[in-house]
């Protein structure tokens, strides 16, 4: 099989995703809020503007927005608590550089015109600095609430997505199942780049070529390096086969930073407690296997927020912060 080395640099679509993603580099950004809560608690959104305006003057490369409509408490997690899209909204005003993703937009519980329109207007007020994550959801619960079915999800996401692609061009034409678009009207305002980056989220319910060929990007969740290292040479390997463009991949991961930097580390959710030192070897690992972008995750972080924020610029974003050359 083609080696994904062998693909060129990412394509060119706005200022958020080509500052956030370059070519054999890794960056860093944050998952909101940044604030550390247990599982079953509820963020405060305590100076939540503050801690993003904070990120941004680190050099913390994005803020991640997470979509959670509903708080189902055997979940354990209700997120961020505030729509995603007004957030980003407000972000976009209080901030100037710093990139804005959503990790990720529930595509078949939202009507893909709604989020044609919300994800373009987010991308022009913010000059051009919006990501948009989409994935088809994990929260059984929340589909009978919007009258939807849970099961056919992965259709329905594929449907959006398709949906969404055609309204970014002038009077689009589109066929599906939860819309016809005639070519008679248009949808405004256009994204900056003339598209808006969509960045898959796991499988999606959807085949692994069919997330190769269709997204912007690969978001996808954290494992041991080795396992990382097999999944993501096998994306891009998808990629070289249908000589797609190159794409970038990005995981979560979530710390609790301790005090001693050569703490080892131990396991939590979906990440692990340590010190800075085994964090920063572990982050140049994945530089080393193709991930382009870690969104930390401080919810089960023990020590103060703006502590920690300051303590990870320091000690990683000299090796890891970056913006790019800015298109």
């Amino acid at each position: 099989m083609p080696d994904g080395n062998d693909l060129s640099d990412f394509p060119i679509i706005n200022r958020g995703y080509n500052s956030v993603f370059l070519l054999n580099r890794l960056s860093i950004g944050l998952v909101m809020p940044l604030e550390s809560y247990s599982i079953g608690a509820k963020p405060t959104m305590a100076k939540h503007i503050e801690m993003a305006q904070l990120a941004e003057a680190l050099g913390f490369s994005a803020l991640w927005l997470r979509d959670v409509p509903f708080d189902v408490p055997s979940f354990g997690d209700v997120g961020q608590i505030f729509d995603p899209f007004v957030y980003l909204g407000t972000l976009a005003a209080l901030t100037n550089d710093i990139a804005l993703g959503t990790a990720s937009i529930i595509l078949p519980l939202r009507h893909p015109a709604h989020v044609a329109k919300a994800a373009a207007t987010a991308d022009v007020l913010s000059d051009g600095r919006l990501i948009l994550g989409v994935a088809s959801g994990d929260r059984p619960e929340e589909y009978p609430a919007l009258n939807m079915s849970f099961p056919d999800r992965g259709a329905r996401f594929r449907d959006s997505f398709h949906y969404i692609r055609a309204l970014e061009n002038d009077r689009p034409r589109h066929e599906g199942h939860q819309g016809v678009l005639r070519g008679t009207m248009d949808m405004l305002p256009k994204p900056v780049g003339g598209r808006i980056p969509m960045l898959i989220t796991g499988g999606s319910q959807q085949s692994p070529d069919w997330v190769a060929e269709h997204g912007d990007g690969w978001v996808t969740y954290p494992r041991d390096v080795a396992s990382q290292h097999r999944v993501i040479s096998e994306y891009r390997n998808r990629l070289a086969k249908g000589e797609a463009e190159n794409r970038p991949v990005m995981q979560s991961l979530y710390v609790d930073l301790l005090d001693d930097p050569d703490a080892k580390p131990r396991p939590i959710h979906l990440g692990f407690q340590s010190g800075t030192e085994f964090l920063k070897n572990y982050l140049s690992d994945l530089q080393d296997i193709g991930v382009n972008h870690v969104a930390l995750n401080l919810r089960l972080n023990a020590q103060d927020t703006e502590t920690t924020l300051k303590l990870l610029a320091d000690e990683l974003l000299p090796d890891f912060g970056h913006r790019g050359n800015l298109p």
